[in-house]
């Protein structure tokens, strides 16, 4: 398992150590995504490193997001701050789906209280033109050093992320967060050959990055499609998938599990992914799990899928939705508790470290009376 991936990781006594250090290390996260047994249902979330911790609010009072990104050892503190907080299963790299845009000649900034703004946005063949191939040691090293760093802190897998052509697109034809993806879909629509040829340049570009990434000892990553949800499962299936489908099929060769988001809204594209080389497929709310596996045609693992607004809840109206995803969850192997989208600024740290108790807690009674119900029923 994750001795297999060569990163200095042993396995001792059913439990992993890294080489040298005596440090236990949690592999929960892998062994679900790999749908292997697990003791209890490993619990992440999506922007767990974010403005719902005070002291995370307080580092952004003198440090932008890209300031934050560009200095690797702060960026593994922030990285590492929801796993010693909340006691999840798993981190994931501080970073922004756009960091790499900028290495293929987009001049972009992450504005507070809007997003990503395009100073040179995507309108015409020539633009698309312009576009380079990515640098990522010689314009992104400091996304290196921090996963370096955090794999070598870090006692749970770290996952890295990219963000997936479609979504980088969106902002960078759009030129800033759109809610209706005009130009998005009139470029894709009316010069198909243009959109094409932005699709394989930001294919290239999520490859190298990821592949980079893992290189550096990221264990796991997940391509965020956060938008896709806006096309129609016909759309999506002529002008997105292929890309998708390269982006895993050349990745295959890594050992490191490999995770699709399709976003928000995105349950009607779940059965065109059945070809994808992935490990796992994350849900939004929307979609049950049971349905979203059915969909899935009970390949991949799933992960998810809690709306977040749940979190804005009392505390025993957020267990009791909790406890039906994991209940659905532990109905098959491979399953991850998390949210159905990201989380948001007004959520409760205290109310987050109480669910992350909760699912580890109830998840691990649930699996040994499983598991004793199975050995009875074999005496």
């Amino acid at each position: 398992m994750l001795a297999s991936l060569e990163t200095g990781i042993m396995e001792t006594k059913g439990n992993l150590q890294k080489w040298g250090t005596g440090m236990s290390y949690n592999d929960r996260f892998i062994r679900a995504i790999r749908q292997e047994a697990v003791d209890q249902v490993p619990v992440w979330y999506m922007r767990q490193a974010g403005r719902y911790d005070p002291e995370y609010r307080k580092i952004k009072e003198k440090y932008s997001l890209l300031e934050i990104c560009s200095q690797p050892e702060l960026a593994a503190e922030v990285t590492m701050m929801p796993v010693r907080k909340l006691g999840v299963d798993a981190a994931i790299l501080y970073s922004d789906i756009m960091n790499p845009v900028a290495s293929i000649g987009i001049d972009f900034d992450i504005v507070a209280n809007v997003g990503p703004v395009i100073a040179n946005p995507i309108r015409s063949a020539a633009d698309v033109d312009r576009l380079k191939p990515i640098d990522v040691e010689g314009d992104l090293g400091h996304v290196i050093e921090t996963i370096r760093i955090l794999d070598r802190e870090l006692d749970v897998p770290l996952i890295t992320f990219a963000g997936a052509p479609f979504t980088i697109a969106s902002y960078i034809i759009e030129g800033r967060p759109s809610r209706n993806y005009l130009r998005t879909k009139a470029l894709m629509y009316s010069e198909p050959d243009v959109w094409h040829r932005l699709m394989h340049k930001l294919g290239d570009m999520v490859i190298a990055y990821l592949r980079a990434h893992m290189a550096a000892g990221g264990k796991a990553f997940q391509l965020f499609d956060s938008w896709v949800g806006a096309l129609a499962p016909h759309d999506f299936r002529t002008f997105v998938l292929p890309t998708i489908e390269r982006i895993f099929s050349e990745l295959s060769d890594l050992p490191q599990p490999k995770i699709y988001f399709p976003g928000v809204a995105s349950g009607e594209l779940l059965t065109e992914l059945h070809s994808l080389q992935a490990d796992a497929i994350g849900l939004d709310w929307r979609v049950s799990i049971p349905e979203g596996r059915r969909r899935l045609g009970g390949k991949f693992a799933v992960q998810g899928n809690l709306d977040p607004v749940v979190l804005t809840a009392p505390q025993s109206v957020i267990e009791a939705h909790a406890k039906t995803i994991i209940d659905q969850g532990l109905e098959q192997p491979g399953f991850v508790f998390n949210l159905g989208h990201g989380l948001f600024p007004e959520a409760s740290l205290e109310k987050l470290k109480a669910l992350t108790d909760y699912a580890h807690d109830y998840s691990s009674k649930a699996i040994a009376a499983r598991t004793r119900e199975g050995e009875s029923s074999h005496v």
